[in-house]
């Protein structure tokens, strides 16, 4: 028992912090599935090579998050849209495996065997190997944090970070996922995507109002984008956080396909847009055609 409570300690730092407001904490910009995802898993429905109990394994580790580090078999049930049988079944051959941990046996929480699974697919991609010396000499010579991202769906997926030594508010690191539409990051990448593909993604979008900067409507979203595109930057200015500035550039492959976008990320109060136009951007696409010539 006593190495099952050492791997929720563990869990629970896992942690990365970057710096935008020193006081006050800010409000988390992502919130709880809006519906099971169970219902997803019907229109395989008749396919003999689709593992049913694999993909909903999968669910069930989807289903924890930051906010909710310990969940019940009925809060899991309802999160995912599962049997709670077939919740208990997952659970079960989780823990067996240890990707899972309960102190009660009513309550679980994932252990720190399932970063092997993140692990399987970063060390498989080159330019999550690449970045990260590039993003901290970068983050040393702004003196904040630079991150790099892919779009996945309507949100984009942090592969690399470097911080600063400053404390911030908001909790990122890799894995994380925010909201494309109103990220610098995802303004880039949605901006580099063919026409139709963007307003296929575009169509999906949910305009929550993080802040009172957030863009609401497909139309201010794609006068952004076409700026995006146009100037070959985004820079979103406290949208997703009161006193969060981002501004972003385009990393492409040698065959100039976007492949992934960097950012840095700054306090409001500390650096004006002005500074993100002369100071920022040039050391970005610096960054940003380094990582080019590295992921060949």
């Amino acid at each position: 028992m006593a190495s099952v409570t050492s791997g929720a300690t563990v869990h629970k730092q896992f942690r990365f912090v970057s710096g935008v407001n020193e006081t006050a904490p800010l409000s988390l910009p992502w919130s709880e599935p809006a519906a099971p995802e169970a219902a997803k898993l019907e229109q395989f429905t008749g396919d003999p090579d689709f593992m049913t109990s694999l993909a909903r394994g999968l669910l069930v580790i989807q289903a924890f998050s930051q906010q909710s580090l310990h969940l019940s078999i009925s809060q899991l049930s309802k999160r995912t849209g599962l049997p709670r049988a077939s919740v208990r079944r997952c659970l079960h051959t989780l823990s067996k495996l240890g990707f899972a941990g309960s102190d009660d046996g009513r309550t679980f929480y994932l252990l720190p065997r399932v970063l092997v699974l993140g692990h399987s697919y970063l060390s498989s991609v080159p330019l999550s190997t690449v970045a990260q010396p590039v993003l901290e000499r970068l983050s040393h010579i702004l003196h904040e944090s630079c991150s790099i991202a892919l779009l996945d769906g309507i949100d984009i997926v942090y592969v690399a970070r470097a911080t600063v030594t400053r404390i911030m508010a908001i909790d990122l690191g890799v894995g994380t996922r925010l909201p494309a539409f109103c990220t610098s990051m995802g303004r880039v990448l949605l901006a580099n995507l063919p026409p139709e593909e963007m307003e296929s993604l575009l169509s999906r979008v949910e305009f929550s109002r993080y802040t009172d900067r957030t863009l609401t409507s497909v139309e201010q979203l794609h006068r952004a984008l076409l700026a995006a595109r146009r100037d070959g930057y985004a820079i979103v200015d406290e949208e997703l956080e009161v006193g969060l500035r981002s501004m972003a550039v385009p990393v492409q492959n040698r065959m100039g396909r976007v492949v992934a976008a960097i950012s840095s990320g700054a306090n409001g109060q500390r650096v004006s847009v002005q500074d993100m136009h002369t100071r920022f951007l040039p050391y970005l696409r610096a960054a940003a055609q380094e990582l080019c010539l590295l992921l060949g």
